[in-house]
């Protein structure tokens, strides 16, 4: 298979409506214990703050992250990892040939802003 073929799955507009994506400013970034893959952010989404867990820990720094302004899907089913609560997914893309990328916000636009 080429790399412009794939294999895709066809969604009605109403599934797409029924995921809530926000713009999150991280706040607290750290490694989570015992773990090489995982990092615990801690996100702000307006006036609430979430704990996401995301395995990005070989692509980025937690420093570099702490202050940037991302796109999360937030109203995901609770997902426990490594004995911790995720609350959300943070959005990312990854090609073939593993480069990584965050998505990114405008630092003007506020955190908790819903993304449409």
């Amino acid at each position: 298979m080429s790399e412009t073929e794939h294999t895709q799955t066809h969604i009605e507009y109403d599934d797409f409506k029924k995921v809530e994506m926000r713009v999150g400013e991280i706040i607290r970034a750290e490694p989570v214990e015992k773990s090489e893959k995982l990092l615990r952010l801690v996100v702000r989404f307006g006036e609430e703050e979430r704990q996401i867990l995301s395995g990005i820990a070989k692509f980025v720094s937690p420093e570099s992250l702490v202050g940037r302004k991302v796109p999360f899907v937030t109203n995901l089913k609770p997902r426990e990892m490594m004995g911790l609560e995720s609350n959300g997914m943070i959005m990312a893309a990854t090609d073939s040939e593993g480069n990584f990328s965050l998505l990114s916000i405008d630092p003007s636009v506020a955190s908790g802003t819903q993304i449409s």
